[in-house]
């Protein structure tokens, strides 16, 4: 498995691959995602400003992620409280193919993810979920992420986790 910066011309694979993901959020019963929220414009900034990220498989694109470098805005302002204040990545919009769901492609995204980081010296990783999104929070619990606390991101509040790598 790869895991390397997503293509313009991958919009309409990742934007399909995202599709399926909002559908089954609708299915659990979430409004994660169900206020046009990503959409294809998102996936195409993402790519534009090099934060989207795609893993591949057998040459084959299952997942997509935006992890983003920087200072992620709606994590300035926490209802709790960060491990860490360090550089650090946020992953944001992290989805898998529909056919390969349940195969553990979403941990080993997070797994190449970690190895990223520590290649480029952050050793940070922040992300946030819906209250109800089983499938993430499984895999941040698997993965030892911290419960950090509530962020306020795309219209809601947000459960944050972080993990630090060193």
């Amino acid at each position: 498995m790869v895991l390397r910066l997503a293509k313009i011309e991958e919009v309409a694979i990742i934007w399909e691959i995202l599709q399926d993901a909002i559908a089954q959020r609708k299915k659990d019963g979430s409004d994660q995602w169900q206020n046009g929220y990503p959409n294809e414009q998102t996936v195409e900034d993402d790519i534009q400003n090099e934060n989207g990220y795609v893993m591949i498989h057998d040459n084959e694109i299952v997942a997509y992620a935006a992890i983003v470098f920087g200072i992620e805005q709606s994590y300035m302002e926490i209802k709790g409280k960060w491990l860490s204040n360090n550089d650090c990545v946020v992953v944001h919009r992290v989805a898998t193919l529909e056919s390969m769901k349940g195969k553990g492609i979403a941990t080993q995204l997070f797994l190449l993810i970690e190895e990223f980081c520590i290649q480029k010296n952050i050793y940070s990783i922040k992300v946030d979920t819906n209250f109800d999104n089983q499938p993430m929070l499984r895999i941040l619990e698997k993965l030892n992420y911290s419960f950090c606390g509530d962020i306020f991101f795309s219209g809601a509040s947000r459960l944050a986790f972080e993990k630090v790598l060193k």
